[in-house]
């Protein structure tokens, strides 16, 4: 492989130069070499880590994203960082949607708190437990129920016109698995969107589920994954109705049932041995595997009653609130989408969230079409220029040592949704660039003004 793959810091030549109007008015370009991005996209060395089954694990390592740490925990890396806040952005759009409200709790819960609801002894090794220097015991929160409904249940005044009441965070979450595995698919550290909701009834808290369940599914529409929402038990979180959402993956641990024309679907642990057809249509139900994203679930009076969360009716009397949570795995989701829309050498992303939209490829140094180098620099400037919202998510490869090809073939491995490249009729007149759709498999050739109109309609959060 050669040294400018190798690390993440290569020669970088005359692009290196600020993108500079008199007066410093145009934006600094963001170039290939600056970023802190170690490469390794001919995969060299498979024993860094990666199991040979996991498409995202070995693609989020190969094209450094992300970096293993001890077992079963990642440094993410500038680019994962990027896309994982895109993510969130979007996460905080569908939860204000529906009235969220973002809070930030701890990651250290107390023994005591965990012991009331009982879930300190039945969550087992799973559960990360330490001691202060004074003998206080704790646990590395792996969800937060019991610390949100202590808090919740410390406003003693609060009223029936404050309900619904729903809380979320993006946080850390940490479980110690047995066989971390897959990379952020099966992970021992992992961010999670966590949603609490307080509600004055049964009914209410039921139409806070479905309206949940909905926010999820267009979530996952938006960013164009074909999220299957399946009926699933409650486990250690406890209540009476849950629902995970699935990514149909052969990797997947879970084993799924559905109705082809998608009147029913369950977790396999849902369904009886002997169901084999559609309880609503008739058909022969197909079995598939699937990758949880998340999961929703009624919980009732569950936490409520045991921390006394209650809320004052119209005639000032407590009653328990009604309760339901509601997780997504924002890490999972992340590795999720790399698992099940690339191929198995390049990386393809939600377009929303990938990290860079853009890639500019300039001729190699000292080819024949040298000057086009001059041309792509305008069109990047002009680009950043008119918008300046997508000025972080464009990118240009200065590697000018390498070949157009080489570099072509390393954006295409790296996801970014549109390529452009100023190759041999970029000396043209007037001068044409080539443009590579990654997600539609499209070439155009277009002029100046034809690449920035299309680059126009990108879309961030």
């Amino acid at each position: 492989m050669s040294g400018g793959l190798r690390g993440w810091r290569a020669a970088a030549g005359p692009l290196l130069q600020a993108s500079g109007a008199p007066h410093g008015a145009r934006r600094r370009r963001l170039l290939l070499s600056e970023l802190f991005q170690p490469l390794n996209l001919q995969g060299e060395g498979s024993e860094a880590g990666w199991e040979a089954g996991s498409r995202s694990h070995r693609l989020m390592v190969q094209g450094g994203l992300i970096h293993p740490g001890s077992t079963g925990c990642y440094c993410y890396l500038p680019p994962a960082v990027r896309a994982m806040d895109k993510l969130v952005r979007l996460i905080d759009e569908a939860m204000e949607a529906v009235g969220g409200q973002k809070v930030n709790m701890p990651c250290l819960s107390s023994a005591e708190l965990w012991r009331a609801s009982g879930r300190w002894e039945n969550m087992g090794p799973e559960l990360f437990r330490l001691a202060d220097r004074h003998g206080k015991e704790y646990c590395l929160g792996p969800t937060h129920e019991e610390a949100v409904t202590e808090l919740v249940a410390a406003q003693s005044g609060l009223s029936y016109k404050q309900l619904p009441l729903r809380l979320y965070q993006v946080t850390r979450k940490f479980r110690d698995e047995p066989k971390p595995r897959f990379g952020l698919l099966r992970s021992r550290e992992f961010y999670m969107k966590d949603m609490y909701t307080f509600d004055a009834s049964e009914e209410a808290a039921r139409h806070t589920y479905e309206l949940l369940c909905g926010a999820y599914r267009r979530l996952f529409e938006r960013l164009g994954l074909p999220c299957v929402q399946v009926r699933a038990a409650t486990g250690s979180i406890g209540g009476t109705t849950s629902h995970e959402f699935q990514l149909p993956a052969d990797i997947g641990e879970d084993r799924l049932v559905l109705c082809p024309h998608g009147h029913f679907a369950a977790n396999v642990e849902m369904v009886s041995g002997e169901q084999a057809v559609c309880p609503t249509c008739g058909e022969k139900l197909t079995q598939t595997r699937g990758i949880e994203v998340g999961h929703t679930f009624y919980l009732g009076t569950k936490y409520s009653a045991v921390y006394n969360a209650v809320y004052y009716s119209p005639d000032n009397k407590p009653h328990l609130a009604e309760m339901g949570c509601y997780g997504l795995g924002v890490t999972r989701i992340l590795a999720a989408s790399i698992e099940v829309l690339s191929t198995e050498d390049s990386i393809r992303w939600p377009s929303l969230i990938a990290p860079y939209q853009v890639c500019f490829i300039p001729p190699k140094k000292g080819s024949k079409e040298e000057q086009g180098a001059a041309l792509l620099e305008d069109i990047y400037d002009d680009f950043v220029e008119a918008h300046p919202h997508l000025a972080g998510d464009a990118v240009l490869d200065d590697r000018t040592q390498m070949t157009i090809g080489k570099r072509l073939k390393d954006a295409k491995k790296l996801g970014y949704p549109y390529v452009v490249i100023a190759g041999k009729r970029a000396c043209e007149d007037p001068p044409v660039f080539e443009v590579w759709d990654q997600n539609s498999g499209e070439v155009l050739y277009l002029t100046k003004e034809g690449v920035i109109e299309l680059l126009s309609k990108v879309q961030v959060p």
